[in-house]
């Protein structure tokens, strides 16, 4: 019997924990029990009673919970890579605890890898209306930005929810920088996906912990990590400048010897200042970003640290 592991990554989650366990579990007793499973809650860092229910459902009778609980609160990116690295089934399926990942499509999902050849799927939103007309357009504007920097074939729409063959959740561990941009790792490991599509569904409970901030600093770790395009643009931007301000200067000129303008103009010496002190703190906020970005990959930390965890099942 092939055992698929339900990684679940959990940040102040305390009523779903129970209800996304239950739906699995009534899943696997019917459609799939032909499969064993066992799931894999990563809490990380809540401040709600998220552990305190993880543990409950672990010590259960014949439990086929675990649990990592980090010392703190480490990202998402860190939590997807905590149960990754600790999956050891067949399969591992990756999804969020609040059942907008509906866990029916894990037998689509199934039927992907094991009847038609692919080694992942992956789930899709095609319908979002019930999201703000800005956010989706935001969204789709991040996913064109960032396949015309870096080459890459991301989805609108696509999540994190997909399950894979242990080979590539493998892959996936094996790239530990700490910049973690996991829709990027998806698409740079390659392998073989089939996109199984579906529309959006609402929480069971509490808010999304995704604000605008979030997003915006997300999209741009997205495009960072996986583009060197911003720092190569800079090559051709100087040049840019440098012509346009050759033209401005020789129209000057022109202009000084027609009678047309005289040349001592303190307001075009201004604006030329000005535009070219702009230009070069945007070039260094740039390369400052990538600085950075090499600053805390040298440094080595570790990804996530664990305070409390169980990683062994109780047995029949």
């Amino acid at each position: 019997m092939k055992k698929i592991d339900i990684v679940i990554p959990c940040y102040n989650e305390s009523k779903c924990v129970e209800l996304i366990y239950d739906a699995l579990k009534e899943l696997f007793s019917n459609e799939l029990k032909a499969y064993s499973f066992s799931v894999l809650y990563i809490d990380d860092g809540s401040k709600d009673d998220t552990l305190e229910r993880i543990v409950k459902l672990s010590n259960a009778e014949n439990s086929n919970v675990r649990y990592i609980s980090f010392a703190r609160n480490f990202g998402k990116e860190s939590a997807i890579y905590a149960g990754l690295e600790n999956a050891d089934g067949d399969y591992v399926a990756l999804m969020d605890a609040d059942l907008q990942h509906p866990p029916h499509l894990l037998i689509d999902m199934l039927h992907a890898i094991e009847e038609e050849g692919y080694d992942c799927a992956t789930a899709r939103r095609v319908k979002r209306e019930k999201e703000s007309r800005i956010r989706n357009l935001l969204s789709n504007s991040f996913y064109h930005v960032i396949n015309l920097a870096t080459g890459m074939k991301l989805a609108p729409g696509m999540t994190d929810y997909r399950l894979m063959k242990k080979q590539v959740a493998d892959a996936i561990v094996s790239m530990r920088e700490h910049e973690r941009f996991i829709k990027g790792i998806y698409s740079w490991i390659g392998f073989n996906s089939k996109w199984i599509e579906y529309e959006n569904v609402e929480r069971v409970d509490g808010d999304s912990k995704w604000n605008y901030k979030g997003l915006w600093n997300y999209a741009k770790t997205g495009i960072i990590a996986f583009a060197v395009a911003p720092l190569r643009a800079v090559i051709y931007l100087g040049f840019l400048v440098i012509l346009i301000s050759f033209v401005y200067g020789v129209r000057l000129y022109a202009m000084s010897i027609s009678g047309a303008r005289p040349w001592q103009d303190t307001t075009t010496i201004l604006l030329l200042l000005l535009f070219l002190g702009g230009m070069i703190i945007l070039l260094l906020g740039i390369i400052g970003e990538y600085l950075a970005r090499i600053y805390m990959e040298v440094k080595n930390r570790p990804i996530y640290i664990a305070k409390e965890k169980k990683l062994d099942v109780d047995k029949d």
